[in-house]
């Protein structure tokens, strides 16, 4: 067996590695509801600690708060599952690791938990790089389908993370 995790996510997770290699660039991922699956297909990859500096698993909020820096009043406020939240995940992974350029991926792969404003499916992402202002954050809001259950959802949430990881 060459991996435990489905060949289009390594294969997408190595073009990530290679690129970043290139660029000279170290990378730290923030994640929740991919649990870890960005960092796993990362670290598949051989040669990745040359790229890949940390990954965060913060599912709970207090882990939120507490490993990343995120504020009780942003998640009062807005949300686990939020661009806010998103947002300084991404930002409290950059400040917490020597990476170049940070991802932050949170959202509802359910089968439950979603609503109407935030159906199950719904995945906020955002990406930070250091060196850019606060302006430059790149935040988005996709809703995957649902159809696909928990782990299409996460699949689908954890390829776009790795885009968003490219130069």
């Amino acid at each position: 067996m060459d991996s435990l995790l489905p060949s289009e996510l390594v294969d997408k997770a190595r073009e990530v590695i290679e690129k970043n290699r290139a660029a000279g660039r170290r990378i730290a991922v923030a994640e929740s509801c991919t649990g870890g699956l960005v960092s796993a297909a990362l670290t598949e990859v051989p040669g990745s600690s040359a790229v890949f500096e940390a990954g965060y698993v913060t599912y709970a909020n207090e882990a939120k708060m507490a490993a990343l820096g995120v504020s009780e009043d942003v998640l009062g406020t807005f949300g686990a599952v939020s661009i806010a939240t998103a947002w300084a995940m991404a930002k409290g992974a950059l400040a917490r690791s020597g990476a170049d350029v940070a991802v932050a991926i949170t959202g509802i792969a359910g089968p439950e938990g979603g609503s109407a404003a935030k159906p199950v499916g719904t995945v906020v992402f955002a990406r930070a790089e250091r060196g850019q202002s606060d302006d430059a954050i790149i935040a988005d809001t996709k809703l995957f389908d649902a159809a696909t259950g928990r782990s299409g959802v996460r699949l689908q949430a954890a390829l776009c993370a790795l885009e968003l990881l490219e130069p």
